[in-house]
């Protein structure tokens, strides 16, 4: 029987070129689908439809919803789904680690290979599991002044310069309960220098959003002079001609990779495999750097003026260390700055 997606399938197919009618096996069944939906977090909304679109472009007939919120938010989100046996999430990328792993214990995830996988970089390989879940984005977060507020030789260099009472009522954090990098910051300076880092910086009144996206906000308005902010939003941001600058700090960059991974109840599952194997793709990544993460593969253009990852120091964690630690940070953080 024709059922009405399958006849809008073909009328759809029919209307394309013949190049584009003429893909593999996966493609053909992905049309046939029409549409995925996907969950995001790190990336702006803007960022994620325009990254839709061009996936779109570049595999016509099949049309992609970018859902964007936090990590944390993402994840209660899909879990909810789960509960009411309702699923809408075809692809799911989270700034926490610790999401696919869980996922994976329920066998809420649906295993597949994509081919592009081949050419990660080791050090997103090994935060990858094979078949379950991929890095397909970093980005770094570093400490970020206003250029009109804070001259550069009075800008912190050190994530403990932050604790120095200047700095009282005048810095802008994020949530690690509702942003999943903000929890993975909070877990890399709890392990360098512990909890009295943050008793500490809350001594110092610091204004506290959600996600990590709040501080580049704040500080570019002139009501927090400096805070931790993500690469992904802080360089847009300057190239657009906003008053901001960046430290690397000497004790480590943050890195929050983002994995993402199929559903097991995707509604969607050919477009999700075809869109999974694309965010791991050049034109992806190469996408992505443009937008301030890092390179995810070899043989991209790197952004002039901003180091690679191999040239930075970072905060090191493992999957294990993040899954942990990211709940543990969160009760800490509400005992500490309140909820």
């Amino acid at each position: 029987m024709l059922t009405r997606r399958s006849a809008v399938a073909l009328l759809t197919a029919a209307a394309l070129p013949r190049a584009a009618r003429a893909g593999d096996a996966l493609e053909d069944a992905a049309r046939e689908e029409g549409a995925l939906t996907w969950y995001v977090a790190q990336v702006t909304s803007e960022t994620a439809e325009e990254l839709g679109r061009r996936f779109a472009a570049a595999h016509p007939g099949i049309q992609v919803a970018a859902i964007r919120t936090t990590g944390q938010v993402a994840y209660q989100r899909l879990l909810l789904d789960l509960k009411n046996g309702a699923p809408q999430c075809d692809i799911f990328s989270t700034t926490d680690m610790s999401h696919m792993e869980l996922l994976k214990e329920r066998n809420a995830l649906l295993r597949y290979d994509p081919p592009n996988a081949v050419a990660l970089l080791p050090e997103f390989r090994r935060l990858s599991d094979p078949g379950w879940y991929y890095v397909t984005a970093a980005t770094n977060h570093f400490l970020t002044y206003n250029t009109r507020k804070v001259a550069a030789a009075d800008a912190p260099k050190r994530w403990t310069d932050l604790l120095d009472p200047k700095w009282r009522n005048q810095i802008a954090l994020p949530h690690p309960a509702f942003s999943g990098c903000a929890g993975v910051w909070v877990v890399g300076l709890r392990k360098l220098y512990g909890w009295e880092f943050f008793e500490k910086l809350a001594a110092n009144n610091p204004r506290v959003g959600r996600s990590f996206g709040d501080p580049v906000t704040l500080i570019t308005a002139g009501e927090c002079m400096v805070g931790p902010t993500p690469a992904i939003n802080v360089f847009p941001a300057i190239e657009n001609g906003n008053p901001l600058a960046i430290v690397y700090p000497e004790d480590g960059c943050s890195l929050c990779v983002t994995p993402s991974a199929i559903p097991a109840s995707a509604p969607h599952p050919n477009a999700a495999r075809l869109f999974l194997n694309w965010m791991l793709s050049a034109e992806y990544a190469q996408l992505a750097i443009e937008r301030g993460t890092e390179a995810s593969r070899d043989g991209l253009t790197l952004i002039p003026g901003r180091p690679s990852i191999a040239q930075l120091k970072t905060l090191e964690l493992s999957v294990a260390e993040i899954r942990k630690g990211v709940p543990e940070v969160i009760e800490q953080w509400r005992d500490t700055f309140g909820g």
